[in-house]
């Protein structure tokens, strides 16, 4: 089977870097961005118009690439967890998480038994079609599962240590622009109750040995809080790219026949 290389370097303190998908649907993105140097990458299927079927088709070609494709579902549904996954996701971020209840949830859907109540389909799509033992396709898939919940409500903050203690969560990760939103200073993602907010995330990751991680658009913004200990860095996404690249080449062009 394929094995989950980013939760691997996780596990042995490493640092990976990702970006997000929420625009593109050609499966050549994972290419693209596997060519670039990322680790890995996140579809959004929150708030992106994917569907599993545009989904898949992305997902498969990570996977072949050699990549540790990730989604971000839209809620804990069950269906909404465990398509991704047949189809080739190596990992799952639940967002706007706020109570145990949801991350006990998110894992259980996640993990075959008896860990979990995952349905099992050893010839989905994830297992490459390579048929062995089942016992150790399932071993195995629940060892390299990545559970990610995504701390971006007030809520969260106020249940850190609830929702961190729960068996089988990996990682952590802040999204501050939603954070600013939930207490109540919009966009303002260095204001120190953001800041505050995001250092109080690292010091319960700590003490539960999950990895903390962050999504920000500033590759300066990103280095510091590295230095304070992200471990799991989404950099900007394909539509930022999309947009920053042409507005930095569209201005060069006006200043130079202005």
């Amino acid at each position: 089977m394929r094995r989950n290389h980013i939760k691997q370097r996780l596990k042995n303190g490493g640092t990976v870097i990702g970006t997000m998908v929420q625009e593109m649907r050609s499966p050549s993105i994972a290419q693209v961005l596997r060519a670039v140097g990322y680790d890995f990458f996140m579809i959004d299927m929150e708030h992106g118009s994917y569907s599993l079927e545009s989904a898949a088709d992305i997902l498969r070609v990570g996977r072949l690439v050699d990549m540790s494709p990730i989604v971000r579902v839209s809620g804990p549904e069950y269906h909404l967890i465990t398509g991704p996954l047949d189809h080739g996701a190596i990992g799952i971020m639940l967002p706007r998480v706020e109570t145990r209840a949801h991350v006990e949830k998110l894992v259980e859907a996640m993990k075959y038994p008896p860990v979990g109540k995952r349905g099992c389909s050893s010839d989905a799509p994830y297992s490459e079609y390579v048929f062995g033992p089942l016992p150790e396709f399932l071993d195995v898939s629940n060892k390299d599962t990545l559970v990610i919940v995504q701390i971006e409500r007030k809520a969260a903050l106020d249940n850190l240590d609830e929702l961190l203690s729960v068996p089988g969560v990996d990682v952590a990760l802040i999204g501050p622009e939603d954070l600013s939103v939930s207490l109540g200073i919009p966009g303002e993602t260095s204001h120190p109750l953001v800041v505050e907010a995001i250092q109080k995330v690292i010091a319960a990751a700590g003490r539960h040995e999950v990895v903390p991680g962050i999504h920000l658009g500033s590759v300066e913004k990103l280095k510091g809080w590295m230095a304070q200990g992200m471990r799991v860095i989404i950099y900007s996404s394909d539509l930022g790219f999309i947009m920053e690249a042409g507005a930095a080449g569209l201005a060069g062009l006006r200043a130079a026949v202005e």
